[in-house]
């Protein structure tokens, strides 16, 4: 796919095809996230891969807007070790999780970005119901699949909201 297209067509997608995530697309994924920048280059950024019922019924209890599990194929939860990350874990995980759409749009696939960090009770019941050890703070969860609805691209570039030089 033409970089242009990944980039300008990636919109977030919620409704899912009940068909399987091949294993060498989510490797191609994480390939992507791992790539991504960190701060100072630590690469503290974790991966739960979710692809069972009971799993993906665990996020639903925990995060009020993930209902499209209940057909989509795969969520990966993005957690940052807060042993092994700057204080700018947020922005790695982001880059990472940036990627992930991205790759996932180049491969064929719908994704779309659910946030968890810093809603404290979204965090806490990821926590809770994946049993994370309290070094791991899950910052945002992308769910991936065969996407079952067509969005149009958008053009959101709005050249009010750039500055030359200063304010």
């Amino acid at each position: 796919m033409e970089t242009r297209e990944t980039i300008f067509g990636r919109r977030s997608i919620r409704k899912y095809k009940n068909q399987t995530l091949e294993a060498e697309k989510l490797a191609l994924i994480l390939k992507a996230a791992m790539s991504a920048p960190t701060a100072r280059n630590m690469q503290g950024w974790r991966f739960i891969t979710v692809q069972t019922q009971e799993g993906k019924q665990k996020i639903m209890n925990a995060h009020p807007y993930s209902m499209m599990l209940q057909t989509a194929p795969c969520a990966v939860i993005v957690c940052a070790d807060t042993q092994e990350s700057t204080p700018f874990f947020q922005q790695d995980c982001a880059a990472a999780i940036q990627n992930m759409l991205l790759a996932a749009k180049d491969l064929g696939l719908g994704s779309v970005w659910l946030g968890v960090y810093p809603n404290k009770e979204r965090a806490d019941g990821i926590a809770k119901e994946f049993s994370l050890p309290e070094n791991i703070v899950p910052v945002g969860i992308v769910v991936l699949g065969y996407g079952d609805e067509e969005k149009g691209k958008e053009d959101r570039f709005d050249p009010a909201k750039v500055h030359a030089e200063s304010w």
